[in-house]
């Protein structure tokens, strides 16, 4: 591990930390303020809601600011930190007891950094064109759709026949748990729990989109701008995702990408490259974050 111990770095005046946390609490609440206005009026959303439902990160807690290791938080408003035990005051004000907390959370940070390492040295595998989402709905009748308020557009016999036309092949077990029990034969990869580390790689969506659960499960070791940003890469993920899938989303604004012909084919794969591209440094952040926490 070449991760240098995490260290008291910065002493944050009151009020640039205070500024720093409002800014954060400005910026993502232009997602949690309409999840909470759709929960009001009982309107679901195929696309949104996954960041809310699926990730078990309430709004809530991406709302509230955390500094990360290495931070000093001055001031008497810095106090109301002490309410999570993670935090102890100092003689400059209140910081992350980086020690104590990777201590009580070392199975979490030990496999978020192999997972994550792991997957770093792979190179991206791209062209299996979001089919997951197809093979969710494989043979299923109409209520059994999961997101069965929006149309399919091809039909349950046009989205079939994609899913026994194409090659399978998504190597992720978060998304493979979720087939159909006709689909999961088709997929030339079997991925489980256990061999999690060994299939991930950067170019899947949803090791993209994972980043932000990787990022709030070492929370409030991660700096909440880091989560943020992880937030945002997957809620774009999220919409491509989508957009490729064999649902009719227009109505919410979500153009198609018709993975099913050549032309939309093409356009996944160079927007999954992106992705995957945007995913890199904020990969290697938590793993350098990870690994500082095991070194501390």
């Amino acid at each position: 591990m070449n991760s240098l111990p995490v260290r008291e770095t910065a002493v944050l005046a009151e009020d640039e930390w205070q500024a720093r946390r409002a800014a954060h609490t400005a910026r993502v609440r232009r997602w949690t303020d309409p999840h909470h206005e759709r929960k009001q009026r009982g309107e679901k959303h195929p696309v949104l809601d996954f960041l809310f439902s699926y990730y078990s990160h309430r709004p809530a807690r991406l709302e509230r600011w955390h500094p990360g290791p290495g931070v000093v938080l001055a001031g008497e408003s810095a106090l109301e930190y002490l309410r999570w035990p993670a935090y102890t005051r100092t003689a400059d004000g209140v910081t992350l007891d980086t020690a104590a907390f990777a201590e009580s959370r070392r199975a979490t940070v030990e496999f978020v950094h192999a997972l994550l390492t792991a997957t770093a040295t792979r190179q991206p595998r791209l062209g299996c064109f979001g089919l997951h989402e197809w093979a969710m709905v494989y043979r299923q009748r109409p209520d059994q759709v999961r997101h069965n308020a929006w149309p399919l557009r091809l039909g349950g016999t046009g989205t079939d026949a994609v899913v026994e036309s194409a090659s399978i092949r998504c190597g992720h077990f978060d998304a493979f748990r979720f087939f159909t029990q006709d689909a999961a034969p088709r997929n030339t990869l079997q991925p489980t729990r256990a061999t999690q580390v060994e299939f991930e790689q950067p170019g899947c969506l949803h090791a993209g989109m994972d980043l932000f659960k990787w990022s709030y499960k070492l929370d409030p070791a991660t700096p909440s701008e880091l989560v943020a940003d992880c937030f945002e890469l997957a809620v774009r993920i999220r919409e491509l995702d989508m957009q490729a899938s064999p649902y009719d989303l227009a109505t919410l604004g979500y153009r198609p990408v018709r993975v099913e012909t050549e032309r939309g084919r093409a356009e996944y794969v160079r927007r999954q490259a992106a992705f995957a591209e945007e995913g890199r440094p904020l990969r290697q952040a938590l793993i350098d974050l990870s690994g500082a926490l095991l070194a501390a």
